[in-house]
């Protein structure tokens, strides 16, 4: 028997409680939603990590864009 994937966006933490699904894959990184929502991890697939790739020929032909854009990334980051 093959299982059924249903994809669903937004708070997907209420899934099992509304018997649309058994188990759900997220992203999460501290885990508190989760747990909030009365579940548990189970298993982990993989860690990850966001990373930004900048073409070089844009970075010498748009420097400041580009380099506008890193900068926001980073001070996200430091937010997060």
């Amino acid at each position: 028997m093959q299982a059924e994937c249903i994809k669903l966006n937004g708070a997907l933490e209420l899934a099992p409680n509304l018997g649309l699904c058994r188990r759900i894959v997220d992203l999460v990184q501290t885990g508190s939603t989760l747990r909030a929502n009365g579940l548990v991890e189970i298993d982990r697939i993989a860690d990850v990590s966001a990373r930004l790739a900048v073409n070089r020929t844009a970075l010498k032909t748009r420097p400041e864009p580009v380099n506008d854009l890193i900068a926001r990334f980073r001070e996200a980051a430091r937010a997060a």
